[in-house]
């Protein structure tokens, strides 16, 4: 059995809230879910890319889309993922106001067999919480994350970086077509945490700063994703703030 908790909120700047999170087929784009779920199943984010068309349908309509996937051990998600990739182009072309409309993807899966996979697409991430001890899984598909794995910039410049929004792979792009990442993580073990969330969270706190919240065991996950979102806020955070994150057993 999997605890699973998905807060998502505008953010102290933006008048619409682009972002969205998904469990159990739900999608929202406002306020909190809390659910118990069992294996197989996928669970994600998505961040709307504001600067395009029409962002905040762009990650319901991928999020409605993953929902529907039947996870299993043997499903070919890459082919899933650029089938929803396809969907959205071709939404945007039949849709006023919706032409070459785009957004991350960061999803969690767990086959039938218990084994853990991460699934991403843009700058939306995925962290994970075992013995202690916190782990970024995914790898930001930005310019400035090609920059720092060429040795031009550190990770400290990334924050600063005048083309640090620059995202290199999103769904729904229509001349360039995504690049998932998808990596098989392995059994899951009783205890282990996840966490999805998406730029407005992970831009602004660092891993350290992610961890130590929560690590606090005496708080609730919607707790502690409570203060993670307010701790964004207050760090200066622009952007829209969404975390969903999962345990697997007992809390």
């Amino acid at each position: 059995m999997y605890s699973c908790c998905g807060i998502t909120d505008v953010g102290a700047v933006r008048p619409e809230n682009q972002d969205a999170f998904m469990i159990n087929k739900l999608v929202l784009s406002h306020s909190q879910l809390e659910s118990d779920i069992s294996a197989p199943f996928i669970v994600g984010v998505a961040d709307g890319v504001a600067s395009e068309n029409n962002g905040a349908k762009a990650s319901h309509l991928c999020l409605e889309l993953l929902g529907n996937i039947n996870f299993r051990s043997t499903t070919d998600i890459n082919r899933k993922i650029m089938d929803i990739h396809t969907n959205i182009r071709t939404y945007g072309t039949e849709h006023d106001g919706s032409l070459n409309m785009q957004t991350t993807l960061c999803a969690f899966a767990v086959d039938e067999n218990g084994d853990g996979y991460s699934i991403n697409v843009g700058d939306s991430r995925m962290y994970l919480l075992r013995d202690g001890e916190l782990t970024q899984i995914t790898k930001d598909q930005t310019f400035v994350q090609m920059l720092v794995d060429s040795g031009e910039i550190t990770i400290d410049e990334c924050k600063s970086h005048v083309n640090r929004h620059m995202v290199l792979s999103v769904m729904g792009n229509y001349d360039d077509p995504p690049s998932p990442e998808i990596k098989k993580i392995g059994k899951m073990r009783d205890g282990d945490l996840v966490l999805l969330c998406t730029d407005g969270l992970s831009g602004t706190l660092s891993k350290d700063e992610i961890e130590e919240i929560l690590l606090d065991g005496k708080e609730s996950l919607a707790r502690r994703l409570r203060t993670l979102i307010s701790t964004a806020i207050s760090g200066g955070s622009t952007d829209n703030i969404t975390a969903l994150a999962i345990i697997c057993g007992k809390d």
